[in-house]
């Protein structure tokens, strides 16, 4: 698998991430295995996580999918050769809740957290570790400062946002560079080859002070292209299964007549490829410009499979004109 350089750091990430949101909960660990494994043969070494992962399956409260991926680097002995990123803010504080209580990102809150991933994950540091979403009810400058403090401690590497508007993107990462902090590096978004209705924004979780599921869009596209130290990370690319599956429909902020367009486009890529459109998707993605690091999940290592296949394939300039343009 294909290295690209993390936001101009000089850290090599893969060109393919892999998604464990689910490994340790839903996916067992027989199953968990297999997918880490073969991600790690076909070269791939950028595993994301969170340590509130999954705290919604079956009554759980978040860390299953850290300390399954401690278990597995231990029992692997390849801890050096990962780019390991988990989050935090979104996780829970009280058994049973959600959302409304999550832990926030305080100075205290996020002391506390990284420890903990830690001490899960098995490892004395985190390669990247994101503001899981944007806390507005805590003063920028207070949780900026914190992660910054992270850093200095050498218990994180590279820091990255997520779910977070571009105008605060800018302003956090100003407020950092003015006061010599480690800056964001990244923004984890949800992005994908369907756009979602103009207008239909992300879940607002007022008790907490924060959006979650905002989208990429224009504004951020520019940003990026602009600022070539920072870098877009898509989550949920490939919309829950909704390009291969009939059984899954689309996310109902992309339903319209652009999507409609948008599909008509894909499918006749796909046959022109001879690929799925999972995998014209996650081309396209890694093609347009700004570049794109896609996170894939798989629930079995075929899903797997098909998602790495995307990798050795290269979209023409008349297809990715077919594919950028179309719209309704």
């Amino acid at each position: 698998m294909k290295t690209i350089d993390f936001a101009g750091t000089g850290a090599q990430i893969s060109s393919l991430c892999l998604g464990c949101m689910y490994l340790g909960t839903k996916t067992d660990q027989e199953t968990s295995y297999a997918l880490l494994d073969l991600y790690h043969e076909r070269g791939g070494r950028f595993l994301d996580t969170s340590n509130n992962y999954a705290f919604w399956v079956n009554g759980r409260r978040g860390g299953d999918s850290e300390s399954l991926i401690g278990r597995w680097m231990k029992e692997r002995r390849n801890r050096g050769e990962i780019f390991l990123a988990t989050k935090v803010g979104a996780r829970p504080t009280a058994p049973g809740a959600g959302l409304e209580a999550a832990e926030g990102l305080t100075a205290k809150a996020i002391a506390r957290a990284v420890d903990e991933s830690l001490s899960r994950l098995g490892t004395d540091h985190i390669d990247l570790y994101y503001a899981h979403i944007d806390q507005r009810t805590t003063p920028l400058e207070e949780t900026l400062e914190a992660l910054d403090g992270l850093v200095r401690q050498g218990k994180v590497r590279h820091l990255g946002c997520s779910n977070m508007a571009t105008w605060r993107i800018a302003e956090a990462r100003t407020l950092s560079r003015l006061k010599g902090w480690a800056p964001y590096r990244c923004v984890q978004q949800w992005h994908s080859y369907l756009r979602p209705r103009p207008g239909t924004g992300g879940i607002e979780v007022p008790a907490a002070g924060f959006t979650f599921q905002l989208n990429v869009d224009d504004e951020l596209l520019d940003y990026c292209k602009s600022n070539k130290d920072f870098t877009i990370v898509a989550y949920s690319p490939l919309l829950l299964g909704a390009y291969a599956r009939a059984d899954r429909p689309l996310p109902e902020k992309f339903l319209g007549a652009d999507a409609d367009a948008r599909l008509r486009a894909l499918e006749s890529v796909a046959k022109e490829t001879g690929r799925t459109r999972n995998q014209v998707v996650l081309a396209w993605l890694r093609q347009s410009g700004p570049a794109v690091v896609s996170i894939v999940a798989a629930s079995t290592p075929e899903q797997l499979r098909e998602n790495l296949g995307s990798l050795d394939l290269v979209l023409s300039e008349e297809q990715m004109r077919t594919l950028s343009e179309a719209h309704g």
